[in-house]
């Protein structure tokens, strides 16, 4: 195995990885074979100061794993028994692995692409503070050309989940297939039918924490592994739609997505709400899929459900429902997937409302009655929502978003935006009454009728009308006197 001209710096590393790695080096002594490969070796080439580590050790991975966590106080799972591989999951993340062949050299070779099939020994990087990279695929080469090439002509018909990643790498700005991935990939995509959800929801994810998400996926569809992970896009291709709109439902979809990358790439451009957007777009939901990445998978599904719904009202394409209908594929599409209960939640809720923001703009003017429901609907997605309709409507004909909110389109956006910092501190305020004050007040017992008449006590509350709790409980007594006034009410006695 000849060396490779190249080298990497331990100061390359983030800071919680250079605390694994010392940990590593100090288990294992100046003496032993202990790898760090894979994508850590080539971001750090790259310049990119990674904070995941992927080690390769002979054998005993397993024990070694249990041994890092207990020295860094980190979590520790056992993902293959079988085959010696292990999670430590602290400050990183690490994945340790037994070789998969007799040597370093061998074992980079049945990796997945060349340039994740990069080695450095830990404790010549340790020791010495930088260490010669081993290269036996040419994956170096591959690196310098931006380049995603197989290690072995079955590569990916080993692993099928191989094909999500091909597409990951090759979305980055740059960077492009080898030749001879697209056969491999189209052949192995069939397989991803029978892949591991969890390895697929991580590569879903990977891509969506990307910042060419809509590249990457245009690739899977090219390879046809979209239609094996997302079949619910097969009939959204089929699915025309009327003016203004220019393009199916499909491609539409993905021009959503498009848009979303943009929006973050320029999320500054949104004065002055950009520091805030950004804080709200780094915002975790588990899994490491923060809601900038979960916004872009609402975008690519925020329309699933109108091949479904698709009915002609007039002479008019209509897809009456597809909002609501289109929740509930979105959770059991995020239940496949197995996204986080956070994140499930997130995509059914900005998909069921995804239109409310559109309903406000029909309306001449904007009360305050109508944004406090809007912000009372949408709680910590209220931001999101905004941003995936900007998407939205930049998707319609393919316009530039920040050309749309400066627009007489974004006039609603930027309307609700301006009154989002006033309803977080509303938020927390403090209600006047609670339901025991209810109860007691109207000789109620719990029930949704308390639930309804809390929410009328705080609406009140939150447009000025009301700001004593004197005041809240005349106004519990109005409303229960108008309850029992109603003509409802006298027809169910």
């Amino acid at each position: 195995m000849a060396e490779a001209a190249a080298s990497v710096r331990l100061d390359a590393f983030a800071p919680a990885a250079r605390v694994v790695l010392r940990a590593l080096d100090g288990l294992r002594g100046p003496r032993s074979e202990t790898w760090l490969v894979g994508g850590a070796v080539r971001d750090a080439l790259l310049g990119r100061a990674p904070q995941d580590l992927d080690v390769a050790v002979p054998s005993s991975a397993v024990e070694l794993g249990r041994a890092l966590a207990d020295r860094l106080g980190a979590a520790f799972v056992v993902l293959d028994e079988g085959r010696g591989v292990c999670r430590a999951i602290g400050d990183a993340q690490i994945d340790l692995a037994d070789f998969r062949a007799p040597d370093l050299a061998g074992d980079m070779r049945r990796r997945d692409f060349t340039v994740n099939a990069l080695a450095a020994p830990v404790s010549e990087l340790v020791g010495r503070g930088e260490a010669i990279v081993r290269d036996p695929t040419g994956g170096l080469d591959d690196l310098r050309a931006r380049r995603v090439a197989l290690c072995a002509p079955r590569s990916l018909a080993d692993d099928p989940v191989r094909v999500l990643r091909a597409a990951r790498l090759a979305a980055e700005p740059g960077w492009q297939l080898h030749p001879d991935v697209e056969p491999a990939a189209r052949d192995a995509a069939r397989g991803l039918a029978q892949a591991s959800a969890e390895r697929v929801r991580d590569e879903v994810i990977a891509l969506a924490e990307g910042s060419d998400t809509a590249r990457g996926l245009r690739i899977l569809d090219r390879l046809g592994a979209l239609a094996v992970v997302l079949p619910e896009s097969l009939p959204m291709r089929r699915t025309e739609q009327s003016a203004p709109h220019r393009f199916d439902v499909w491609e539409h979809s993905l021009r959503a997505v498009e848009a979303m990358d943009e929006i973050e790439s320029r999320i500054d451009a949104y004065e002055p709400w950009g520091p805030e957007l950004r804080e709200d777009l780094a915002h975790g939901l588990g899994d490491r899929l923060r809601r900038s990445g979960a916004l872009k998978l609402a975008a690519l599904l925020h329309d699933v459900a109108k091949p479904e719904t698709r009915t002609v009202v007039d002479g008019r394409l209509r897809f009456i429902g597809h909002d609501s209908l289109g929740a509930e594929r979105a959770r059991a599409i995020a239940s496949r997937w197995r996204l986080s209960a956070r994140a499930t939640e997130m995509l059914a809720r900005l998909v069921r409302e995804h239109l409310r923001p559109m309903h406000l703009s029909q309306v001449d003017e904007i009360t305050r009655r109508a944004r406090y429901r809007f912000f009372r609907a949408l709680g910590d997605e209220t931001r999101s929502l905004l941003l995936l309709a900007l998407a939205d409507a930049a998707a319609v004909r393919g316009d530039a978003p920040v050309a749309v909110w400066a627009g007489a389109g974004g006039h609603v956006l930027r309307t609700l935006m301006t009154g989002a910092a006033d309803a977080e501190h509303f938020t927390a305020t403090p209600p006047l009454v609670r339901g025991e004050d209810v109860m007691a007040t109207l000789n109620l017992t719990p029930g949704p009728a308390v639930g309804r008449l809390l929410a009328e006590v705080r609406e009140a509350q939150a447009l000025g009308q009301i700001s004593t709790r004197e005041e809240a409980l005349a106004l519990l007594r109005r409303a229960a006197d108008r309850s029992r006034d109603s003509p409802a009410d006298r027809s169910a006695e």
